[in-house]
């Protein structure tokens, strides 16, 4: 793929508009003394379907053909991005379907088929998501939305951080959790596009660090599946296509316990 751009984000941001929810930025004076710094926090936990997720699937679906639209879409996720493609099918008139695994938090789930998806089960003990995703397109036709591996999804994800430079302006660093990487990988393009000198760090889990260690080798890696309760950051390995971004942008992985 041609690299992520500014542009794209931009792009992204006109298709959005009215679509989402420009979410708060908040302060806090705790955080500010305890940390010798001024802290903004975009709060995308108040964002429809409760996370950023909606940007990326909105901006994939909204960039499909109306043909490729009526064939319906497909997702594989614990929750988030599966909430954000069933929330995104029915706003642009279109059906879901979404591979979740067996342990799927219950709320999540609830909130899935609450937005009108479908929702199939498989077993991440045992089972690959991504070829159960292809074999499900293949069978039913369905456009794949993936999580994180898509330039329309980078792009959404990365309207988040649009958002925040437009109103906090000046910023000496950004910190951005990190699981596959779209959410990174959109919000440090914007990042490094309005400020080249900004420092911009991804947040990780210590015990579920395979950015971190991609990023010390210089290559994507795979971990085990991390022992983790968020269940939202248990990538193996980095995207492949949200990786080539991060290791471009990021002065590096901050861990935390």
């Amino acid at each position: 793929m041609s690299a992520l751009t500014l542009e794209d984000v931009e792009a992204a941001a006109a298709r959005l508009q009215g679509r989402i929810h420009r979410t708060p930025v908040v302060t806090s004076r705790s955080f500010d003394e305890a940390s010798g710094f001024s802290v903004f926090f975009k709060c995308e936990n108040l964002q429809r379907a409760g996370a950023f997720k909606i940007r990326g699937a909105l901006n994939k679906l909204l960039s499909l053909s109306e043909a490729e639209r009526a064939r319906g879409v497909a997702a594989f996720s614990s929750g988030n991005h599966a909430q954000g493609v069933a929330l995104a099918a029915r706003l642009t008139g279109t059906t879901a379907t979404i591979l979740m695994p067996t342990d799927a938090p219950a709320l999540k789930l609830a909130a899935t088929r609450g937005y009108g998806a479908e929702v199939v089960f498989y077993d991440r003990q045992t089972e690959d998501r991504e070829e159960r995703a292809r074999e499900l397109v293949a069978r039913t036709g369905r456009v794949l939305v993936p999580p994180y591996d898509d330039p329309a999804i980078m792009a959404g994800q990365g309207t988040a951080a649009l958002e925040l430079f437009a109103e906090v302006g000046e910023l000496d660093a950004l910190l951005t959790p990190v699981g596959g990487g779209g959410l990174m990988a959109g919000c440090s393009t914007v990042a490094k596009g309005l400020r080249p000198g900004i420092s911009v760090f991804g947040v990780e889990a210590d015990s579920a660090n395979d950015t971190y260690l991609s990023l010390q080798k210089g290559e994507r890696v795979s971990i085990p599946p991390p022992p983790t309760i968020a269940d939202g950051i248990r990538n193996l390995s980095p995207g492949v296509l949200t990786f080539p971004v991060l290791r471009r942008n990021l002065s590096g992985v901050l861990l935390v316990s």
